[in-house]
């Protein structure tokens, strides 16, 4: 069993909880070295290469291209060409390989790192006629699968510091079964369901065969007992009505709820949708008439930016400030630079990026995330700008670290980098988690102004319009300048609307007077 090691789905980054197999790089039965690459794995943001964690032999690959674990899953499995297939199957089975649950902290080893669940082997139950007198020494659950008989010889109390995974332990309760008479298989010994019932049968006890579990009505879908899911009431009923199992479903209502967005989603996925009913034209040949649409499926990124955002209207009381920015004395500045100073190419967007930081470390009440768990507000030194980029498959926001300390040939040169990282997928977790303002700029597309959404925990995001040459009154005179639109939305639980006043203030006079970005 020391010889076997397994390879994991890692965490890379903080909010990362799950990730997609794309593509496998080596085939079984290939030698690895520590730092090849093994595999490509998508989050709801990045995709990333997994390098090998050591030197092994790949034995076993356990997730196909397409499949979406959680982290701490179990990829593939490592082993010398001496260890027989039937070992490696054996150590699948004990952690349960086919469905590795994300651990709870409950569920960690001695040494802080996660380990994979036990499955969850069923023993045979009570009868309910029997439930209302004890059961026979010895034995449990007698049905149609025969009972378990424990031997005298296992009998007793399971001390607490036994390491043994929460199923076993919850089996040897309901035996009384001392599990510091069983050896472990598991990994630095731990003890598993299969231990608990290898033990029985060595000391000449036997072990009840688990009944068949009623089926979900969803090929290939999970069958375990969704009783205990955390629902709303209304989803039950729909998933019930649906077939559907509520493991099979993501959590994302309120309070980590299943509901009814949820089900349909799985709805969906599993393609239980009724086929549409289209009306054939007179004559026409009803077995070619085609539906009108195409189903495509929401990205793990897609998914990702539906669930923050909707937290974000739903828990962040959004208000808004507009203000209109003369600009042409920083398109003059701009002209001058990219003229006479070689290698920099400046945008509006960098002086906006530089302008905001800039405002930021005046007004640092704004430059803030809330922390919703512990209902407080955290005031950050440095202004770490996000600034978001379309992409084909979403929205992405790469962080302009202490922009406030940075030349805008810096700033330009960063956003730049950040930007082709983005498109190639190439971004690591903190190049694009952790900023602390964002600025979301649609110019480009000749959008005058428009709103937008708080890039949760920050407090506050910047909507970027077009520079248009606009009539304004000066002196009694009308003539024309060069106007930018700009709204600034603000969650009203940490910026007041005399504060998010205050930041526009200092930011248009910052981009009115860019020279003071330069000093």
């Amino acid at each position: 069993m020391s010889d076997i090691k397994l390879i994991e789905v890692p965490k890379w980054g903080l909010s990362m909880d799950e990730g997609t197999v794309t593509e496998w790089l080596i085939e079984e039965g290939t030698s690895f070295a520590k730092g090849d690459l093994l595999c490509e794995i998508e989050t709801s943001k990045i995709t990333n290469e997994l390098e090998a964690p050591f030197d092994g032999v790949l034995r076993r690959v356990v997730a196909k291209p397409g499949e979406t674990l959680p982290v701490g899953a179990v990829l593939a499995v490592s082993a010398e060409a001496a260890v027989s297939d039937a070992e490696i199957e054996k150590v699948l089975t004990s952690i349960g390989a086919d469905q590795v649950p994300v651990p709870a902290e409950s569920e960690r080893s001695p040494g802080g790192q996660p380990t994979p669940a036990e499955p969850d082997v069923k023993h045979t139950p009570s009868a309910p006629a029997a439930q209302e007198s004890a059961p026979a020494a010895g034995t449990i659950g007698a049905t149609a699968g025969g009972t378990t008989t424990v031997p005298q010889s296992l009998r007793g109390r399971t001390e607490d510091d036994v390491f043994a995974t929460p199923h076993a332990h919850r089996l040897a309760d309901e035996l009384t079964i001392n599990l510091g008479l069983v050896a472990g298989s598991g990994r630095e010994g731990r003890i598993s369901v299969q231990d608990v019932q290898d033990a029985i049968r060595a000391a000449g006890g036997a072990v009840a065969q688990a009944p068949t579990p009623a089926r979900s009505g969803v090929p290939g879908r999970s069958t375990q007992d969704d009783s205990t899911i955390d629902a709303t009431p209304v989803a039950r009923r729909l998933a019930r009505t649906l077939g559907i199992n509520l493991h099979d479903c993501r959590a994302t209502g309120s309070r980590g709820r299943v509901c009814e967005a949820d089900i349909r989603e799985a709805e969906r996925k599993f393609r239980l949708l009724p086929d549409p009913v289209t009306t054939p034209l007179a004559g026409e040949d009803t077995a070619q008439v085609a539906p009108g649409y195409e189903t495509i499926p929401f990205t793990a990124m897609r998914k990702a930016i539906g669930r923050r955002l909707q937290e974000s209207k739903r828990n962040a009381p959004h208000f808004r400030l507009t203000a209109d920015l003369q600009i042409d004395n920083l398109l003059a500045l701009r002209k001058q630079i990219n003229a006479t100073v070689p290698a920099v190419k400046l945008s509006v967007n960098d002086f906006i990026v530089k302008a905001c930081a800039a405002a930021l470390r005046k007004v640092p009440d704004v430059n803030v995330q809330f922390d919703e768990a512990a209902q407080s507000v955290l005031r950050y030194a440095s202004a770490d700008i996000s600034v978001a980029v379309a992409l084909p498959s979403g929205l992405i926001t790469p962080i302009v670290r202490g922009a406030e300390s940075k030349t805008l040939a810096e700033i330009s040169g960063e956003v730049h980098s950040l930007v082709t990282k983005a498109k190639a997928g190439k971004l690591s977790p903190d190049e694009f988690q952790g900023g602390t303002f964002t600025v979301s700029n649609l110019g480009m597309f000749g959008v005058r102004e428009f709103d937008a959404i708080i890039n949760p925990p920050q407090g506050a995001i910047l909507a970027v319009g077009a520079g248009q040459q606009r009539p304004v009154v000066v002196d009694g005179q009308v003539v024309t300048r060069t106007m930018l639109t700009v709204t600034l939305s603000c969650d009203h639980r940490v910026i007041d609307g005399a504060l998010g006043a205050t930041f526009l203030q200092e930011l248009q006079r910052f981009v009115e007077s860019p020279a003071l970005m330069l000093v």
